[in-house]
């Protein structure tokens, strides 16, 4: 039998978190091997946020274009084509793809393996022909579309996240089933490059986690743009039909299907866990496959750790990079960083997009505070209405007692980076009086935060 070959570190899936730990281990002199079995970058670079992002903004051109009357514009009738769509989403993909393999080809004591890896014990991985030996050995291997169990679904043919990448054509109408961050990105999109878009949802509201205003904000959002939504789908089920596919929505009103010509299933995600022989390395998952780990992002095996999507701690290209953080800053700089430290937060890509950060209103009245709230339609801030897109609010949420920012969303037009100024006070354990006597630029979205933090009043 062949000898392994040994490592310092044996790091499988070259992800958000993977490639920048080696680079570290490496600069460090230690001796790494990178495992990739299909597209070094994983989720983000090849099928989440670099494709679909550059998409978004397709998207957002052709509506800006239809919409250019409304800023003395005068365009004609416009046309999307699909093919230039993917290409340009291709180009950058394969650009930050190209990047980042040349990177780690010019990384000093790292080797690429390329292949599925799976553990032939605690210390040793199989790759194909290679087995490699690593005194540690971190797990990043990210998830894939969750494909539930549902009625009809093996009879048809059906789009993913992934699969929506290799889309170069128009869906006559898009039937999008799941109500969620994913599901409403692509609901957007397609509806803007002209096709019909139905979304459905099993439970009584979009993106459930949200609070209900900002879900009920984001539905007429939604609406307002002639998608169709159904809510409350108990009973989701397949059919083909001379048309496409006819989808079950068993819902409180309305027809009890719908006929579209596309499906696209966007009901979450699952980790990429259950081919790595994990019980051959003694490695603890927990019922849904995510593997355990506690605050410092180590296993049940004190040589193994878990990065990004994997270990359930964040679903998030910024959660996956943050893991790496905290590991390299354990080993390499004895700073003992932990995932607790970390403030959730997030985006939800549509347009006017919503950024989040901390507790929802929900979250902060289970935890028994007294709480303050400020809040503010887009219709009031100055920098919204001069372009034209005022849909949408920002909320803050503070303790009463200890003055401490507890979170806030900022669903509307730049939303996604206005949600940082209230983060890194959030991260600074500021007041909320730092924020009340920032003088923010004029005119911008951020500087109606301030005026909200001094406009506070009790939660309902």
């Amino acid at each position: 039998m062949t000898d392994a070959r040994k490592f310092d570190a044996v790091i499988i899936g070259c992800g958000q978190a993977g490639p920048p730990l080696a680079g570290r281990l490496t600069a460090a002199g230690q001796t790494v091997a990178l495992i990739e079995r299909k597209l070094v970058g994983g989720t983000c670079v090849n099928t989440g946020c670099k494709p679909t992002k550059t998409m978004v903004a397709s998207a957002y051109a052709a509506h800006l274009a239809r919409t250019g009357a409304d800023y003395g514009v005068s365009t004609g009738d416009i046309s999307v084509d699909m093919k230039v769509v993917k290409a340009r989403k291709d180009k950058v993909t394969v650009d930050s793809r190209t990047s980042l393999e040349d990177w780690i080809g010019g990384m000093k004591g790292c080797t690429l393996f390329r292949g599925h890896a799976s553990f032939e014990g605690p210390h040793k991985v199989r790759v194909g022909d290679e087995l490699l030996h690593g005194e540690r050995i971190f797990i990043n291997v990210g998830g894939r579309a969750n494909i539930p169990d549902m009625p009809g679904l093996s009879d048809i043919t059906y789009l993913t996240n992934t699969s929506m990448m290799e889309v170069d054509f128009l869906p006559e109408h898009l039937v999008v089933v799941g109500g969620s961050y994913i599901g409403l990105e692509f609901a957007q999109m397609f509806r803007r490059f002209g096709a019909k878009v139905t979304v459905v949802e099993k439970g009584p509201r979009l993106i459930s986690r949200e609070d209900e205003d900002v879900s009920e904000a984001v539905k007429g959002i939604l609406e307002h743009e002639g998608i169709k939504l159904r809510l409350n789908a108990e009973c989701i089920s397949f059919a083909r039909h001379p048309d496409g596919v006819q989808v079950g929505v068993d819902c409180t009103s309305g027809d009890r299907a719908v006929t579209g010509s596309h499906v696209l299933l966007a009901i979450g995600r699952k980790p990429n866990t259950d081919d790595l022989g994990l019980d051959r390395a003694g490695v603890a998952t927990d019922k849904r496959g995510y593997v355990e780990v506690d605050d410092q992002l180590r296993t049940n095996v004190p040589h193994i750790w878990a990065l990004g999507d994997c270990n359930g701690k964040g679903a998030f290209t910024h959660t996956s990079y943050n893991d790496f953080e905290i590991v390299a800053a354990n080993l390499l700089d004895k700073d003992g960083r932990k995932v607790s430290d970390r403030i959730e937060a997030y985006a939800l890509y549509i347009d006017p997009p919503l950024g989040r950060a901390g507790m929802t209103e929900t979250a902060a009245r289970k935890s028994g505070r007294k709480v303050l709230v400020g809040q503010r339609p887009m219709t009031r801030v100055g920098r919204a209405v001069e372009k034209g897109e005022t849909q949408g609010f920002m909320k803050i949420l503070v303790d009463a007692d200890s003055r401490g920012i507890l979170g806030a969303s900022v669903l509307g037009t730049g939303g996604d980076e206005a949600i940082h100024a209230v983060l890194d006070l959030m991260y600074a354990r500021a007041p909320i009086e730092t924020l009340q006597r920032a003088v923010h630029i004029h005119p911008t979205v951020s500087e109606l935060l301030p005026t909200i933090a001094i406009e506070l009043k009790p939660l309902a």
